[in-house]
């Protein structure tokens, strides 16, 4: 077997030993470790709304629309999506401006068949310049929506360059790779992939953390014939949510604390926001703490922490008490190969998990409420599900088996292990930052490289709490701190949650396509902070 090694590599043999590799690796600045991760999963500072704020479960669940394709000719599905700034209003008698996909928010949801491409032309009608990130998907470089590949609005002088060195508003940094277009773009989906709960959202390089806090995220199923065949709950049982927090200021504007409110020039957060931003409204698909009408039977929740820093443990729970089972069926990146039964669910931001609620036995009139275990006060709501009626029928089941199409990577494949440590730390210009093995993003460095076919295992490891993700392919959590890994690791992921002081393994294949990628915390404010860094696939 290969012993090659690039970088930060080591060859497979030192992979030996690695719960005692990852404690050395710890305790340089990590002393206190075994005390962060006795704290509750929240990180940041919380915003306070200056607005009255509504009760509780009166405000029905929105349901994102499904847009329809523009064109559907040569087995390829069209879509178009203007981006642009509307006013709506998401606290009752409020008006809220927000950045939207289609003036929706969320954006309009696109399904998509595995293996069927769809083409979406963006238009960005919005005051700065935006990019495109299919989170999860498995897409071409030029398509997964690079930081500084840019699409610029109209009203910038700048029409098309393969370098954005210089321009307001696209970062501190120069990269002599980015390719920005006058006011549209394509971005191509082959939807290799297996089918699952994606989303897209805003990813321009320093900016990301508020385009996506004033609105710009959407929804993205792949589905395929196998999995509409096993029975699972579907059509008005099948709910998506999107679920985030958001804070308003007295005048009804998103409240977010930008260096630069403009978003055009400096990018950042004032200082106490620092290691994120927190609101004090939770909204689940663009309304705070919803109520939505079920009936007596099994329904498949889409979960989407969509949060820019807010972790949550969800539960579900009756009036007098019972928890609900949630029974987790698919992860990130798809089915499991067998549900997973939960009391509570952990959620990073950027984490999917696809669970079905039995609802059947629960009387008529019943709220079972949602809540958020790590929330304080009105943090802890999160949405309600209230019992309308007796289901006529219900013929939806959770199989025992689900998948057969997971991979079977084992370490014994890997040709290259590499560690991550993910840490506070300073810049080059001095600013406070958030590194990657010591080092803040650079779109001109090539952090890694990765041989196209190669498996990998990648050890992570935190100082606070740091959502992973990798764009372009799912991998498995091999193990947590030396030991297996939790329930909710089950499955094919593209976002792992680490919490702080602790380490994991991950292992994944690096397939479909050459090309440059990114690999980042998901706190979109450390994200924003320099928490990134590019793995080349060659």
């Amino acid at each position: 077997m290969s012993e090659r090694h690039h970088g930060t590599g080591v060859t497979r043999r030192q992979v030996l030993g690695i719960g005692g590799a990852l404690g050395l690796l710890a305790a340089g600045g990590l002393a206190t470790s075994t005390a962060l991760a006795r704290r509750p999963a929240t990180t940041g500072a919380e915003l306070r709304s200056a607005v009255p704020l509504p009760p509780a479960h009166r405000t029905p669940l929105p349901l994102p629309s499904v847009l329809a394709p523009a064109a559907t000719a040569g087995g390829v599905d069209r879509y178009e999506i203007t981006q642009r700034a509307t006013v709506t209003e998401i606290l009752p008698g409020v008006r809220t401006p927000l950045w939207t996909y289609g003036g929706t928010l969320p954006g309009p949801t696109i399904e998509a068949r595995r293996g069927r491409p769809v083409t979406v032309t963006h238009r960005n009608e919005l005051p700065v310049p935006t990019v495109v990130h299919l989170h999860g998907g498995r897409t071409p470089a030029e398509s997964d929506g690079y930081p500084t590949d840019l699409v610029l609005p109209a009203a910038w002088t700048k029409t098309a360059s393969h370098s954005t060195d210089g321009m307001p508003g696209t970062g501190h940094m120069a990269d002599p790779r980015a390719v920005a277009t006058a006011l549209t773009r394509d971005y191509i989906f082959p939807n290799d992939q297996r089918p699952t709960l994606l989303w897209y959202h805003d990813h321009r390089m320093d900016f990301t953390a508020p385009a996506i806090w004033r609105g710009l995220a959407g929804l993205y199923i792949v589905r395929d014939d196998a999995e509409e065949a096993l029975g699972l709950p579907a059509g008005p049982r099948e709910v998506p949510l999107m679920i985030a927090d958001g804070a308003f200021a007295a005048d009804g504007t998103l409240a977010y604390p930008s260096l630069d409110p403009t978003l055009r020039h400096r990018p950042g957060v004032t200082e106490p926001y620092l290691a994120g931003v927190l609101g004090d409204v939770i909204l689940v698909n663009g309304a705070p703490w919803p109520v939505h009408e079920v009936d007596t039977a099994r329904h498949r929740l889409r979960l989407l922490n969509g949060s820019n820093a807010r972790h949550y443990e969800l539960e579900a729970v009756c009036e007098n008490g019972r928890r609900l089972e949630l029974v987790q069926i698919g992860a990130d990146q798809g089915l499991l190969a067998a549900p997973v039964t939960h009391r509570t669910l952990p959620m990073a931001p950027a984490e999917r998990y696809d669970v079905v609620v039995d609802f059947t036995d629960v009387p008529v009139g019943t709220l079972v409420r949602v809540r958020n275990r790590l929330g304080t006060g009105r943090t802890r709501d999160v949405l309600a599900f209230r019992i309308a009626r007796r289901a006529t029928t219900d013929d939806s089941r959770v199989p025992s088996a689900l998948a057969t199409d997971l991979p079977t990577w084992s370490r014994q494949e890997a040709v290259r292990v590499r560690d991550f440590a993910f840490r506070a730390g300073r810049m080059d210009d001095d600013r406070h930052g958030w590194l990657v093995g010591g080092r803040a993003f650079d779109p001109a460095r090539a952090d890694v490289t990765v041989g196209l076919g190669d498996v990998e295992v990648w050890r992570l490891i935190a100082d606070v709490h740091h959502p992973i993700h990798l764009h372009l392919v799912g991998f498995r959590v091999l193990s947590r701190g030396g030991r297996p890994p939790l329930p909710h690791d089950a499955g094919l992921k593209d976002t792992v949650s680490l919490r702080p002081g602790e380490s994991a393994e991950i292992i994944t294949r690096f397939d479909g396509y050459r090309g440059r990628y990114l690999f980042h915390c998901h706190n979109a404010e450390h994200e924003d902070m320099a928490m990134m860094a590019n793995f080349e696939v060659v």
